[in-house]
């Protein structure tokens, strides 16, 4: 029996030794595996562009058609309701692309602005303040008073020269008509020389096909514009972004403006358009007889396409923004966005638009690191 018992106990003992052995040898195997290199990573910059709808003072300008927005006009704009909409769309431009980077945009065009005041009010509002925004402004000749700009956060960008593109559109009289400037603005994003196109082009007022020529005419300008950058650098780096009052494949923007959304047969001299993707998903900035449209667009000179990029930023991704609490989730605008008004009706919405952004990238060099 005692035999038996130190047989049993020397195999026990062999046993254990044995699979301590090959535990040790297997966790040795697995330490020498070479380490995998980290995956990429990249700084983060956003882009976005939104248009603020009607977003003016209760103080009556006398040079502008500005009288349905004032205390005493039809909208009854008062002092409260202005600092609603103020208080309202700081709220959606807190959050545009925060989940991606936490600073928000770097760059905004905004449209429908009547004047910097309002400007003023909206950056320097708490939940705002802190992101030091400061912004590019002109007043336009838009009859109604509205302008365009852009908003800027000096940590990211920092502006050289801006300048106005007038737009005059035909009328039936010798007087001259203008709609919404194009404010351009040269400056760094980052480490980047970049120049940047503000639009806010004419509206289908009278019917899509009757107003085309005037969109047109304002992308012409825009364009003319861009082929004298492209004369001195064919590799620059160029945004236009706005409220372009046509869809991505419309005549406007692919022809007038040049630019396409395949990069397998986009010519030399193109801008790449993503949204036209978007839109064939069927998403849309904003819906008209529930058909979803994309009027507002954020495109690129191909400059900015991976891998033959210049500079250190290149395109990452596009997106519309619409959180939950800016959707319509009833009546007969259901799925729509929640407006500020309904003829004129104080809705207490932020904007008939959804905004839309997008990512652009910066390398880390992993050496860094």
């Amino acid at each position: 029996m005692r035999y038996i018992k130190n047989t049993v106990h020397c195999l026990l003992f062999v046993t254990c030794f044995t699979v301590l052995l090959c535990s040790c040898k297997a966790a040795i195997k697995k330490d020498t595996v070479p380490i995998k290199p980290m995956p990429q990573r990249h700084h983060s910059c956003i882009a976005a562009f939104y248009n603020f709808e009607n977003f003016y003072d209760t103080i009556n300008n006398q040079v502008v058609d500005d009288e349905e927005f004032l205390p005493s006009g039809a909208k009854h704009y008062s002092s409260f309701i202005y600092n609603k909409k103020v208080s309202n769309l700081a709220t959606v431009v807190q959050k545009i692309g925060a989940d991606i980077n936490d600073d928000g945009p770097a760059i905004l065009g905004a449209v429908e602005i009547e004047n910097d005041t309002v400007l003023q009010d909206l950056i320097k509002h708490p939940l705002l303040k802190n992101r030091n925004y400061l912004f590019v402004h002109e007043n336009s000749k838009d009859l109604r008073g509205i302008d365009v700009a852009l908003l800027y956060q000096p940590k990211y960008f920092k502006p050289l020269i801006h300048k106005s593109l007038t737009v005059q559109l035909p009328s039936r009289n010798k007087l001259p008509y203008f709609t919404r400037d194009i404010l351009y603005v040269k400056g760094i994003l980052l480490n980047d020389t970049v120049h940047i196109y503000v639009n806010h082009w004419p509206s289908r007022r009278g019917g899509q096909k009757r107003s085309t020529e005037s969109r047109s005419i304002a992308a012409r300008v825009c364009r003319s514009h861009i082929n004298t950058l492209f004369a001195e650098d064919p590799a620059a780096k160029i945004i236009v972004m706005g409220d372009l009052n046509d869809n991505p494949s419309d005549y406007s923007v692919s022809h007038a403006l040049q630019s396409s959304g395949g990069l397998k047969m986009i010519k030399k001299s193109d801008l790449y358009n993503p949204w036209v993707e978007v839109l064939a998903k069927g998403n849309g900035t904003l819906a008209n007889r529930d058909a979803w449209g994309i009027f507002d667009q954020i495109l690129v000179s191909q400059s900015w396409i991976p891998p033959k990029h210049t500079g250190k930023l290149f395109l990452g991704s596009s997106h519309i923004f619409k959180d939950f609490f800016m959707v319509e989730h009833q009546g007969r605008f259901k799925g729509y966005p929640l407006r500020t008004w309904d003829g004129n009706q104080f809705r207490d919405g932020f904007s008939d638009h959804f905004p839309t952004f997008v990512v652009l990238l910066e390398k880390i060099d992993q050496k860094m690191q």
